[in-house]
């Protein structure tokens, strides 16, 4: 898929689903009870074991663009380049990596770089991040969108970490272009509740939809 329709799809929907799984098997399930819920992207961290095998499976899985596959905790160019050739559709990393960003654009797939400071968002803006991911985002609240986005309006903010049903609102209307969420959504794959990962996903893409006024 282009990657300005890669952005844009994870922009519309506005939930970024982040998997933490230990088999391919259970990403898969993770994966599809997030489809049916209508999120639009899958996020394999790179601390899962054979997590370039879990996106392989994955991409094959889901290509006909249903559901798009990236990879997380991507820390250097080995590993960017491992995902993508893996099939991962954009790519996450806790911090920048100036030479991560630098080999996503060269193969045009979405970069998404973790920041913490206005000064941190500005470089990964000049390093050329498509979406910068406010990590962890817990520690700050949503007014440091508000913040960060009051002397740069143009920038794409991403919050990861802390993300729940109760705050979800907050954090889109103080200006995210998306959400990243972990623990709070998949928690029940643990138990084999996939079903409670769909209902969950739901009330998310609901709610976003809601504090964008739609």
């Amino acid at each position: 898929m282009d990657k300005n329709k890669v952005i844009q799809k994870i922009g519309d929907c506005g939930v970024v689903a982040i998997v933490r799984a230990e088999t391919a098997d259970l990403a898969l399930k993770v994966a599809q009870a997030c489809a049916d819920a209508g999120i639009a992207a899958v996020e394999v961290t790179f601390t899962v074991p054979g997590a370039a095998d879990v996106i392989k499976k994955l991409a094959e899985t889901y290509n006909t663009g249903e559901i798009l596959i990236g990879a997380g905790t991507v820390l250097d160019t080995e590993t960017a380049r491992t995902a993508i050739l893996a099939g991962a559709q954009y790519i996450i990393s806790p911090c920048l990596n100036k030479d991560v960003v630098a080999l996503c654009n060269r193969y045009q797939i979405p970069c998404m770089p973790g920041a913490m400071t206005i000064k941190e968002v500005v470089e990964c803006m000049e390093a050329g991040a498509d979406i910068i991911k406010i990590f962890p985002a817990e520690l700050f609240g949503p007014a440091i969108i508000k913040a960060i986005k009051g002397p740069l309006p143009q920038v794409k903010l991403m919050p990861t970490g802390g993300v729940s049903l109760d705050n979800v609102n907050d954090w889109i209307k103080a200006g995210s272009v998306a959400v990243g969420i972990g623990g709070n959504l998949t928690a029940g794959a643990k138990k084999g509740d996939f079903a409670s990962i769909t209902a969950i996903g739901k009330q998310f893409v609901e709610k976003v939809k809601a504090a964008r006024g739609k």
